[in-house]
């Protein structure tokens, strides 16, 4: 995992040093939030690599760049059989603190797995505060009815003064 300000090269300085260890990149997430450039990477190599001198070098590359943070950690245990999203979950309305517990935990509670969570603050209109849109991909697990939690959704939106939608989520073939 890397944060720090964003600046052009930091995607270039760490992947360098990955490609120097032998290391391939199976899973990465990447993105700028307010400014802040933050990733997490999932990478495989050779078991002789040294985590030491790895991070060692990441270390030196993140200064070139300006990282504020970097932290290097093996995974005990990796699972290849993670939840697929099915459904695709957009909120959006007046900005105000519990919005993404409010959902998270309707969505928790009924044994719906998160698996990527975006949220964006935008200006809003002389009427109301800033918009806040949340879009989240969950996996919906086979036996749930969708119209339960659908309804639970629109709970959660009448409580906290939000529009909610559900819909399937479009496969795309890759």
């Amino acid at each position: 995992m890397a944060v720090g300000v964003d600046r052009p090269g930091i995607v270039a300085a760490v992947t360098e040093v990955l490609l120097d260890h032998g290391l391939n990149i199976e899973d990465s997430q990447m993105t700028i939030l307010r400014g802040h450039f933050t990733t997490m990477l999932v990478v495989s190599g050779p078991p002789a690599v040294d985590p030491a001198a790895l991070s060692d070098a990441l270390r030196e590359a993140g200064k070139r760049v300006g990282l504020e943070s970097i932290d290097v950690r093996e995974l005990s245990e990796l699972d290849p059989a993670q939840p697929e999203a099915t459904h695709v979950v957009t909120v959006h309305g007046v900005d105000h603190p519990g919005i993404v517990h409010a959902v998270a935990s309707a969505l928790g509670d009924r044994g719906v797995n998160i698996t990527d969570l975006n949220t964006r603050l935008l200006p809003g209109d002389d009427e109301g505060g800033p918009l806040y849109v949340m879009m989240l991909e969950v996996a919906v697990p086979e036996a749930m009815v969708p119209d339960a939690l659908e309804t639970a959704l629109e709970m959660v939106g009448e409580t906290q003064g939000v529009e909610v939608t559900i819909r399937p989520l479009e496969q795309d073939a890759l």
